[in-house]
């Protein structure tokens, strides 16, 4: 039995029950603090500044998820190929598969920078900043975006940590990071008066504290190591690792595809409506931040549960495989059942604490995300699954599940229902989309799933060592 066989042989042995909320609790809280980086960012923003203010950190918004992708097609990918490696009994060579991951993290981070820098504000007007947004976006913008090679790298190394067996560690770098940001953020807003930058050196200085705990971690690894030379780049070490990870890129790149598809459709129909071009990109901005929370714990838990899954499917415990991806979906049912309904009975709460600037724009606001976030609890069953497709390396079901939902049908519904409906024909976009990638999504999924009940290597024995599991 080697070494990641003997610190992680609890994954097969240990009930699910027991053994999933110990991965996936952490995993939820530390995607939750990522979220509040920005999120915290546009409540003081939005308090001190104005909707002018959220708008311009909206219009940043679609390249840091550009930038998140990428820490995720290395993050996942890597955490997902150990996990596996893990099940099989053969984790010598994952350094520098580990090793690579995070440089290429890295380097994605620094093609951002250069491209954002070189391209200056048409980037930002092609992603929909209007004359009274350019100035705030730039101040904003320009700010973020020189830590994000070391943001992308943390990100990398937090997956990777938790799939080595340490989720309450990883959770601890993102929290430290949060809590920073949460801090200076009315510091230098309000007492230093900084602005909108004062923001962004809040959220930037966080990011670096978080990049330096997860460094630390490395000197300490469970199943692996990583020598200096692992960071050479190497092809062969990153290509098992793109497709594990391509889902979670995917996932994110649509929601990039979407903020941009829809900014520019919410300033074209909103000027054309009584809201004019701002307070609907304004309000979709806010819609979109709490998507994007709720959208993160059913994140969470299917990637808490990735570790689980992973190792079990290596060793070819497909028993407890499906067991696994039951308590999952249970769980994201439950919370973005709660959820919904919380979005449904009190919007003006959630609107209101992003700030609220007059009576026009709040009304719209809440209008809005009722519609737009009343079917949210498909949308994140459909994620989890694609998520689980992944966790088992079925890559080639994942990857388009991840695009399905964002890029073919709502961004389709959005510039049918815009033409008839106008800007609130876009938020009614989500709920059709939903319905339709949760079918199709469940058609993919059953597939699969009757495949692993073929399987004879689930019947053996839940207290058979790994190192007795037939591979």
């Amino acid at each position: 039995m080697d070494k990641s066989q003997q610190s992680n042989n609890y994954l097969i042995t240990e009930p699910i029950r027991k053994l999933l909320p110990k991965f996936a609790i952490p995993c939820v809280v530390s995607l939750i603090i990522s979220c509040l980086y920005n999120i915290v960012d546009q409540i003081f923003v939005g308090n001190g500044i104005g909707y002018l203010g959220n708008a311009a950190t909206g219009i940043i918004f679609p390249i840091t998820v550009v930038g998140w992708g990428a820490s995720l097609l290395f993050g996942d990918g890597a955490a997902a190929y150990l996990s596996l490696s893990q099940g099989r009994g053969d984790t010598k060579n994952v350094g520098k598969t580990i090793a690579n991951s995070i440089l290429f993290s890295f380097m994605s981070g620094a093609a951002i920078i250069a491209v954002c820098y070189l391209l200056g504000n048409s980037i930002l007007y092609a992603l929909g900043a209007t004359e009274a947004t350019i100035g705030l976006a730039r101040d904003y913008g320009y700010i973020i975006f020189i830590m994000i090679p070391i943001a992308l790298a943390q990100n990398t190394l937090a997956a990777i940590i938790r799939a080595d067996g340490s989720p309450r560690y990883a959770m601890m770098t993102m929290l430290v990071g949060a809590v920073l940001n949460i801090i200076f953020d009315p510091i230098t807003i309000f007492v230093w008066h900084w602005g909108i930058q004062g923001a962004a050196y809040a959220t930037i200085f966080g990011q670096l504290v978080s990049f330096i705990l997860c460094a630390l971690y490395l000197r300490r690894s469970k199943t692996f190591r990583i020598r200096l030379s692992d960071f050479k780049p190497s092809w062969k070490a990153i290509k098992p690792v793109i497709p594990l990870g391509g889902s979670s890129f995917l996932t994110q790149i649509s929601i990039v595809i979407i903020t941009v598809v829809n900014n520019k459709l919410l300033v074209s129909y909103g000027a054309m409506s009584a809201y004019g071009p701002d307070i609907p990109l304004a309000a979709f901005v806010v819609i979109m931040k709490l998507f994007q929370i709720l959208l993160n714990i059913a994140i969470g838990i299917a990637a808490g549960a990735q570790p689980i899954i992973g190792f079990n499917y290596g060793a070819k415990r497909y028993d407890r495989v499906k067991q696994t991806f039951k308590y999952v979906i249970l769980w994201v049912f439950i919370t973005s059942a709660i959820a919904t309904v919380l979005f449904e009975v009190i919007p003006h709460a959630f609107i209101r604490l992003f700030g609220s600037d007059g009576e026009l724009y709040t009304t719209f606001a809440v209008k809005c995300l009722r519609i737009y976030l009343s079917l949210i609890i498909l949308t994140c069953i459909q994620k989890a699954c694609a998520i689980f497709l992944q966790s088992i390396g079925k890559a080639a079901a994942a990857i388009p599940l991840s695009m399905v939902r964002d890029v073919v049908f709502l961004i389709g519904f959005s510039v049918i229902f815009s033409q008839y409906i106008g800007v609130t024909g876009i938020f009614w976009a989500a709920p059709a989309a939903d319905i339709v990638a949760v079918i199709i999504t469940a058609v993919v999924l059953l597939r699969v799933w009757k495949q692993l009940g073929s399987t004879k290597a689930k019947d053996v024995p839940v207290d058979t060592p790994v190192s007795d599991v037939p591979i």
